[in-house]
């Protein structure tokens, strides 16, 4: 057990950790130990490392194929947990397959299995059905956020899956919140559970904003007015509330991003991008955002309109007060309604005046090379700093991915350095150098342009 502790020891360093919490402990020896286990835990509170670590210990290293399968609800889940295993640096293929994807990309990727297949139910069983995977030696299937995936109407591809999957030894599911029955094809005998609550006392504070249904964007300008400097979500439940409510900002030349299913996916992803490394700190987003995305850690939540189900209550407020942090969930109710029970007794509360955000100090370059350049973030930071002439305080973050690559740099010095570093050689590709473009205002219509 040494020789393992050691290993994952590495494993945390390479993500910038020291230690295991007590819940991933816990996960750990059960997942090892047991053939069925269901982990819930609050968002945030590390389920993904959980998983992983055991995970990597059932990994035959001498055997080429595809031995673990973990099934998510989003493409954003797949690709966290893609980015996730491969910062530990474990040395094992793992690959990311989901909807929105080129066929041709996953087709590449599959020719070659990978020890650890990540998917979204849609995309698996479409290549299960081409006989692109072989499930042979797959001993291991992760449902991650599982509920989720029933919810937005998976179980069938789910059953398909599952009904493929021979040789299965290991079965893990995970939740933020407990469920009433879990899915009959599962087939599930001897469930272990381990259950974590906060491990302190919870830091959130839920507070009231009454409103008249005519003047609630207005009121929700008001409030975010009075966050100032502060990260934040707004949930909507629909799409086309979300777009309105962008357009309202957009005209108050309030700054944010927005992210919904509707979105194309490389949308979504600069969304998300631009939220993550201070481009925007204001995010407007649908249920979709509630849980299973990498963003930062923020300070507020609105309720923009109260969710549909208790769960999502949970799931939303699981996005702030994480790991020990404070955090504010608004509800911005109609004085006309009374608040649904699972809301529990909040705090009434009026604003004050208060002057509109300052715009954030940070902007997005777009470097057309990545990876499969063999450009680094080393390199990146180096181009920068020595033609740039950037003091090293001045490169916020760097996100490399397969093909390009992405570089917060401070607003005021943006476009001259996209004007300045255009066409430079990085490593042996010339790249382009482009300032992306912050819009606002949403046209699901017209793809984010590039300047």
């Amino acid at each position: 057990m040494s020789e393992v502790n050691s290993q994952f020891k590495l494993y945390l360093s390479k993500l910038g950790i020291e230690s295991l919490n007590s819940m991933q402990l816990e996960a750990v020896e059960t997942i090892l130990e047991k053939p069925e286990t269901i982990l819930i835990s609050p968002t945030g509170s590390g389920k993904t490392l959980a998983f992983l670590l055991p995970l990597i210990q059932l990994i035959d290293t001498k055997l080429e194929q595809t031995q673990a399968l973990i099934l998510v609800p989003s493409r954003e889940l797949a690709l966290q947990i893609e980015q996730v295993f491969k910062q530990m640096g474990t040395g094992l293929k793992i690959n990311a397959v989901y909807g929105g994807r080129a066929m041709s990309k996953d087709k590449s990727d599959l020719k070659h299995p990978p020890s650890v297949l990540i998917g979204t139910p849609g995309r698996v069983a479409d290549h299960l059905r081409r006989e692109q995977i072989s499930t042979a030696h797959i001993k291991t299937l992760v449902l991650d956020e599982y509920d989720k995936s029933l919810e937005v109407g998976f179980e069938k591809e789910m059953a398909e899956i599952v009904l493929a999957l021979d040789q299965l030894e290991k079965k893990v599911l995970t939740s933020a919140t407990e469920a009433k029955e879990y899915p009959k094809f599962l087939k599930l005998q001897s469930l272990d559970s381990v259950r974590f609550k906060k491990e302190q006392k919870s830091q959130l504070t839920v507070k009231v904003i009454e409103s008249a249904l005519d003047n609630k964007m207005e009121i929700l300008y008001q409030l975010l007015c009075n966050r100032g400097s502060d990260n934040g979500i707004v949930f909507c439940n629909l799409k086309d509330t979300l777009i309105d409510l962008s357009a309202f900002l957009h005209a108050k030349k309030m700054q944010h991003a927005c992210f919904f299913g509707g979105m194309e996916q490389s949308d979504r992803e600069t969304a998300l991008l631009q939220f993550r490394n201070g481009t925007h700190r204001l995010l407007l987003a649908t249920d979709l955002a509630s849980r299973g995305i990498d963003v930062p850690e923020m300070q507020f939540i609105v309720h923009f309109q109260l969710p549909l189900k208790p769960e999502e209550f949970v799931h939303r407020n699981g996005r702030t007060a994480r790991m020990h942090q404070d955090g504010t969930a608004f509800i911005l109710k109609n004085k006309a309604k009374a608040l649904p029970e699972y809301v529990g007794f909040p705090e009434f509360i009026e604003l004050q005046p208060a002057a509109p955000p300052k715009q954030t100090e940070w902007s997005t370059l777009l470097i057309t090379g990545g990876r499969k350049d063999k450009i680094s973030k080393g390199d990146i930071a180096g181009l920068f700093i020595k033609q740039g002439e950037l003091d090293s305080d001045d490169i916020g973050l760097i996100e490399l991915k397969q093909d390009v690559a992405y570089v917060t740099v401070p607003r005021r010095k943006a476009f001259a350095l996209s004007q300045k570093l255009n066409n430079s050689k990085l490593k042996t590709k010339k790249v382009r150098i482009t300032q992306l473009e912050e819009r606002s205002r949403l046209d699901i219509h017209t793809p984010i342009r590039r300047k």
